[in-house]
């Protein structure tokens, strides 16, 4: 790279943030008018064609504006930490237990939660943005000695094993989901491999016994279930028994049953050419049908065969139907394009000066990769089926609105990063609250050469 595009690159991050990132932010935003107009044949009853799509642009509009805000907003600005960490932490908690409690059921799930207007709030979504300002929150006041203190350690595994509790009438995959960001996060944060093995084998010790309670609390729910529709079935007609019959307590049905069989089916789902179609396994069967017809090069944009049967062609499945349009170069390139938007912010990690925006940036980066893997590993059936949404591209309001205010404060580093030495902005030298200033243990480049 020449010297004169380097000052261009240098300018242009100081001003507005990492050019690299905005591109990517752009392009996904393309990506979603299109394909949620091409997946969305199920979404419309009777309405205008494009009701889905503009639906959709006012969420990205929303998205856009949260990342105009925040982008211009220095990430050790005090109003934004505790914003984005006390503030956003107490509102996911809140929502997390008023959904546990009082939550829509969608797809077989309690995860929605009603607002006013109609509108609704999954906050699922919110929980992944909350854990990694607070996990950065944590590691930045537990370094010690280029190392996480087992303090430290212990405060961020009750933090995950907190959101994830809370989270998991939501679905397993999103408490999968939280592990996997906070282990993202420890490495760079400095943490030993001996203390993220024994966090990570923590996690499968308590998610285990979590898992083994709920199943055995279900399995009862379920027993006891079927002898209440038994006496009903066979309740004498005189109004006292009838009425001791029908006051009987409904059982509510758990979600490990589901769990259990989505992982039985993975695990013998070696072919599916054979199998009939049915009500269970749809989701499954008409995702593949879509990514093989898709072939190599794909059907073309808007000439998709499946959505208009695929279920959640519009959201759990629309990287079938992008794998159907553009084909496996298609799905090969936007695989890359989330993969590379992890390399940039590792890239400016490698120049931050403290551990706190090295933690944001990584985490926001890595929360929105990790996502996007799982999202495609469901399609493909590498992972049991599951719900998780493509970031920025699949139809939903909370979760575009979510991964904005990710980009947003990934832009918000990149550009405070920038700044770093530069005379006429000092904002990477703004002062943080005590214990949030320790040095980043993976600075590479001491000079903050921009390209």
């Amino acid at each position: 790279m020449t010297e004169e595009k380097r000052t261009k690159y240098t300018e242009i991050a100081q001003k507005h943030g990492d050019p690299w990132i905005w591109g990517i932010y752009f392009t996904l935003i393309i990506i979603s008018i299109v394909e949620s107009y091409s997946a969305s044949s199920r979404m419309i009853s009777g309405g205008s064609v494009y009701a889905p799509v503009i639906k959709q642009c006012l969420f990205l509009g929303l998205g856009a504006a949260c990342v105009f805000v925040l982008h211009r907003w220095d990430y050790n600005n005090g109003k934004f930490l505790y914003l984005m960490i006390p503030g956003l932490a107490f509102v996911t908690v809140f929502t997390l237990i008023y959904v546990m409690a009082a939550g829509e059921v969608i797809n077989g799930a309690q995860r929605v939660m009603k607002l006013p207007g109609g509108v609704t709030l999954q906050p699922a979504e919110l929980a992944k943005l909350s854990i990694v300002t607070v996990l950065s929150y944590i590691l930045a006041k537990s370094q010690l000695n280029r190392d996480i203190s087992t303090k430290g350690m212990i405060a961020a595994g009750a933090a995950v094993s907190l959101y994830g509790a809370l989270m998991i009438r939501s679905g397993m995959t999103n408490t999968l989901l939280l592990m996997a960001i906070s282990l993202t996060m420890l490495v760079i944060g400095g943490a030993k491999r001996k203390k993220i093995a024994m966090l990570f084998g923590a996690y499968i010790i308590v998610g285990g016994a979590f898992f083994l309670i709920k199943h055995h609390n279900d399995n009862t729910d379920s027993v006891v279930a079927a002898g209440q529709a038994e006496l009903v079935a066979h309740a004498p007609t005189d109004s006292v028994a009838r009425a001791s019959a029908d006051d009987a307590p409904t059982a509510t049905f758990g979600r490990s049953a589901t769990w259990v069989n989505r992982l039985k089916a993975w695990w013998y789902s070696d072919s599916l050419v054979y199998r009939p179609i049915t009500n269970k396994n749809q989701q499954e069967m008409f995702s593949r049908m879509a990514q093989a017809h898709g072939g190599i090069k794909g059907v073309g944009i808007g000439s998709s065969r499946e959505c208009s049967r695929l279920p959640l062609a519009f959201s759990d499945y629309i990287y079938s139907i992008i794998i159907e349009e553009t084909g496996f170069i298609g799905g090969v390139l936007l695989l890359v394009l989330y993969l590379w938007l992890l390399a940039r912010a590792a890239m400016i990690v490698q120049r931050c000066t403290r551990v706190l925006p090295s933690l944001l940036i990584i985490g926001m980066a890595s929360f929105i990769t990790l996502q996007a893997l799982f999202h495609m590993a469901i399609n493909v059936g590498v992972f049991p089926v599951s719900g998780q949404p493509l970031p920025m591209i699949s139809v939903g309001g909370t979760s575009i609105v979510v991964i904005s205010i990710a980009f947003g404060v990934m832009l918000s580093v990149s550009r405070t990063v920038a700044n770093y030495n530069n005379k006429n902005n000092k904002a990477d030298e703004g002062i943080l609250p005590d214990g949030l200033d320790a040095v980043n243990p993976t600075q590479i480049l001491p000079k903050n050469v921009w390209k």
